[in-house]
């Protein structure tokens, strides 16, 4: 299975339009185009996932403007896009159709294929405890990393085709519930990558 875009070109700079955030703040948050091609007999839905496993693991550092993160500090995922049940004649999905604007304390009803569930991003667990943006962020929200990182962030989009129409999943479900839940059932799976970074000297 091939997962390509008109969005992203694999390993390049993704824009500001497909981003959370920039050097202003907020960006257009728009998710980008995906489409995938060589699906396997008996694929009855996909599933996707969008992460950054470049986050800092130290939040006391990030966004500061008296140091920078280091490069060699410890890091861990960051999903920032999952969703599940898309159906199986689907093959692609348009630049903003799931999302288009970054919205406070999260997308209650994001849209996406008819049919489709989609899950909450670490947004959600990133504005816990702030008065003005905690909430459930439901959906596609893009890169957003931390100015006074010194690691360029990646980001991968993965693409599961699926022998099962639907994942037995609470609601609302993480990107970990849809991969505990997708164990037995992947037939294939592609992926690609763009990277983001507001820190001017990279």
């Amino acid at each position: 299975m091939q997962l390509t875009s008109d969005s992203l070109r694999n390993g390049a700079p993704i824009d500001r339009e497909f981003a959370a955030g920039d050097a202003r703040g907020f960006a257009p948050d728009r998710n980008p185009h995906l489409a995938w091609s060589g699906v396997p007999e008996g694929t009855r839905s996909f599933a996707l996932v969008c992460v950054d496993p470049d986050v800092p693991t130290v939040p006391e550092t990030v966004g500061r403007t008296d140091m920078t993160i280091p490069r060699d500090q410890p890091r861990c995922d960051f999903v920032h896009w999952v969703m599940v049940g898309i159906p199986a004649e689907v093959r692609e999905l348009a630049a903003g159709s799931c999302s288009d604007g970054f919205v406070a304390r999260g997308k209650a009803t994001p849209q996406g294929p008819a049919g489709s569930r989609q899950g909450l991003n670490d947004f959600t667990g990133w504005f816990a405890g702030n008065p003005d943006m905690s909430g459930q962020y439901l959906g596609y929200d893009g890169p957003y990393p931390p100015f006074n990182d010194e690691r360029v962030h990646r980001y991968f989009f993965r693409v599961f085709a699926l022998d099962v129409a639907r994942l037995v999943l609470p609601e609302p479900f993480t990107a970990a519930d849809m991969h505990r839940a997708m164990q037995g059932h992947i037939l294939a799976e592609a992926a690609l990558h763009g990277t983001y970074t507001l820190n001017p000297a990279l």
